[in-house]
């Protein structure tokens, strides 16, 4: 393959994407134009409200697509007039058919936040902290028409901290497959890619995410509870209720106590946190939201009022 520049589709949506976006327009290739979700309802007022990438797209006076599939002919058609040598696809959010995926000279490639082909799908970053993983990455794939099990072209490794969210991870993971994507299309250019077959008996798939998967579930153990809060922060958030009030939980920790009270029990209050008994241990319950207020330490919580979560009280 030549190693002129090429001429770039790229499709993405959320900041995820908008990182792997920026990364190819500071380096060689050309991005001619740029697809995205249709522009989305946000805020109180529901003002339509485009993506992360359509905004960078447009402040690099780059054409933007937007459609809500590629169903329609026209679609394709459009794709095929832009006669590009190589499609780029992060995070956005529609499956491509066959025709979409041969239509650029090279074909289409993903950023996907994972180790394929541990955590295909749609919510591999949120998995993996859940799950407990202490490793993942970012796999540079050649799109096929299966989920997420083309070849493999390039992968970059990441440890996870037991301090991360799934907002820290996201924002690593984006930095870095930006960084490992120019790498990639380089080699591309090079003729020097092997690619690599995934083992679909490894596999596991990422469940996109539910509201209801993020009520905790106090017989749980300390430490599933709290990697729960860190895998659903921001979205969607873990949460649980007391005195029938929905109460969120943006900052937890595993406590270095015991406990012989009922799972769910307040324990103990004070400016360090909330400590909850679980089915195994103690939670400390460090940054809550409760209902109509914005997300507070459990200290701040309780200068206001520092009866609310008195001992034996109980979450549900």
């Amino acid at each position: 393959m030549s190693a002129s520049p090429l001429k770039i589709i790229f499709a993405g949506t959320p900041e995820f994407a908008a990182e792997s976006l920026r990364a190819l327009l500071s380096g060689p290739d050309d991005v001619i134009a740029v697809y995205t979700q249709p522009d989305r309802p946000a805020g109180r007022g529901h003002k339509l409200k485009p993506s992360p990438v359509k905004e960078v797209a447009l402040e690099a006076d780059i054409p933007v697509y937007q459609p809500l599939n590629f169903k329609e002919e026209s679609d394709r058609a459009d794709l095929a007039a832009l006669d590009a040598d190589l499609m780029v696809v992060a995070a956005y959010g529609l499956i491509l058919p066959k025709a979409v995926l041969d239509t650029p000279k090279y074909g289409c490639i993903n950023v996907h936040a994972s180790i394929l082909p541990r955590w295909r799908g749609a919510a591999p970053i949120h998995r993996a902290l859940l799950a407990g993983d202490q490793q993942t990455g970012i796999t540079i794939m050649q799109m096929d028409v299966g989920l997420d099990t083309g070849d493999m072209l390039a992968k970059a490794y990441t440890d996870i901290l037991d301090s991360d969210t799934s907002a820290s991870l996201d924002d690593r993971l984006a930095q870095q497959g930006g960084e490992i994507l120019l790498t990639a299309i380089e080699q591309l250019k090079a003729g020097t890619l092997a690619p690599e077959v995934q083992d679909d008996t490894q596999a596991n798939y990422a469940h996109k995410l539910t509201k209801e998967e993020g009520k905790i579930d106090w017989t749980d153990t300390a430490e599933n509870i709290a990697r729960k809060v860190r895998g659903l922060f921001p979205w969607p958030s873990a949460y649980t209720f007391m005195d029938e009030q929905n109460i969120r939980i943006h900052q937890a920790s595993v406590a270095q106590q015991k406990s012989g009270e009922a799972a769910g029990t307040v324990i103990q209050s004070d400016k360090s946190g909330i400590f909850v008994a679980s089915g195994d241990g103690v939670v400390c319950l460090e940054k809550l939201q409760l209902p109509g207020k914005k997300a507070m330490t459990a200290e701040q919580i309780l200068n206001g009022n520092k009866n609310l979560f008195a001992n034996q009280k109980t979450f549900a």
